[in-house]
């Protein structure tokens, strides 16, 4: 345990002695509880709910901008996300090239105007250089605010993440929101590496996929880094622990319901946000079944709306997976008012739960997520 672990580890009711940077004032946007000045600085960036969006492709395989426009519009329309991420994982950001991903900032950008909704780039990249580049078309582009990942393959070590994310972090004006997907990255953000990271005045939110949800609390209290929760079944318990919002991509069929989750915590209605949750179980674990573009996709699909089919490396869902998608939307959407347009075939069963949480990591159909 550091010394920055150790400063400051009472809880409510027992004295302790706190440092001034793990005190955050009170008053987070929202009425959100524990907000302080990166809390309220990344709501007013990046938003809380935030959809990673997949990218729609048209029958010859080309990035359909249309569709791009429709569903970004779709899923920033009010009462859903506060904003987009383009060009992430889930917007199968590996099999895009430069130009395709330049030309999905500027549709969603076209999208969101005048709305007050944000469009966040993915700059994901296996090399600083590249990395940098991206960063700067992202911005000319019309984007709101970076996603920075480790970069891929390389491995780099704990100094080099710190290297990388500045040389980021200094190429634009951009708020900067990490994401720790060790996953798919091959390398984790170490605690103290995100403490040297807040120091810098753009990188003020984390993305956290990995679930350590100890961890993210020492540093949050220790730095003035907002964390959202980059896992769909892990979004109420983030919240528990003073997260700010979702990077969701159950928020394609679900952003309105994710933001009453987010007011029904706000408001301290706890069983009444464990309710919710727990409604949502089916479309959280629907989702990550097959990589999240592929899934996400399919769930469009059932409910008539763009999205297409994926590039390889990945594959469209098989018949009994796509009937798998449909039958979560039918536990969970269709309930609030939504069509799917199911058959007589499609009758509701009980919902398929996740696994035990101890064997989410090791569950292949987890892989290639977000």
């Amino acid at each position: 345990m550091s010394a920055d672990d150790r400063r400051g580890r009472a809880v409510p009711g027992l004295p302790a002695s706190l440092p001034p940077t793990a005190a955050a004032p009170p008053g987070g946007p929202g009425g959100h509880p524990g907000g302080g000045t990166a809390d309220s600085a990344a709501a007013s960036a990046f938003g809380r709910v935030i959809t990673t969006m997949v990218t729609p492709f048209d029958e010859a395989g080309r990035v359909d901008e249309t569709a791009a426009e429709q569903l970004a519009g779709r899923l920033t329309r009010d009462g859903w996300n506060d904003a987009v991420l383009v060009n992430g994982s889930t917007g199968e950001s590996s099999a895009t090239d430069d130009a395709e991903k330049r030309r999905m900032i500027v549709v969603a950008r076209k999208a969101v105007s005048g709305t007050g909704r944000k469009v966040i780039a993915g700059i994901g990249s296996g090399s600083t250089a590249h990395s940098v580049q991206l960063a700067v078309a992202a911005h000319v582009a019309g984007a709101d605010g970076l996603l920075v990942a480790a970069p891929y393959y390389s491995r780099p070590s704990q100094s080099g993440l710190i290297e990388h994310f500045r040389a980021i972090a200094d190429a634009t004006p951009l708020p900067v929101m990490l994401c720790d997907d060790p996953q798919h990255t091959g390398v984790a953000i170490d605690p103290e590496t995100l403490r040297a990271a807040a120091l810098h005045p753009r990188i003020i939110a984390v993305k956290d996929i990995r679930g350590d949800l100890g961890a993210a609390s020492s540093v949050m209290r220790t730095t003035r880094l907002a964390f959202y929760a980059g896992d769909d079944m892990l979004n109420l318990p983030w919240l528990s622990v003073g997260a700010t919002g979702f990077v969701s991509v159950a928020g394609h069929v679900v952003g309105d319901r994710l933001q009453t989750l987010l007011r029904l915590h706000d408001e301290g209605r706890n069983a009444e946000a464990l309710a919710l949750h727990r409604q949502l179980l089916p479309i959280y674990a629907g989702m990550f079944r097959a990589p999240a573009a592929a899934s996400a996709k399919a769930a469009l699909r059932a409910l008539g709306l763009p999205g297409g089919s994926v590039r390889l490396p990945l594959v469209d869902l098989t018949d009994d997976e796509h009937r798998e998608i449909r039958l979560d939307l039918v536990a969970t959407v269709t309930e609030l008012g939504f069509s799917t347009g199911r058959g007589a075939k499609d009758v509701p069963r009980p919902a398929r739960m996740p696994e035990a949480a101890g064997s989410r990591t090791a569950s292949p159909t987890r892989l290639g997520a977000r």
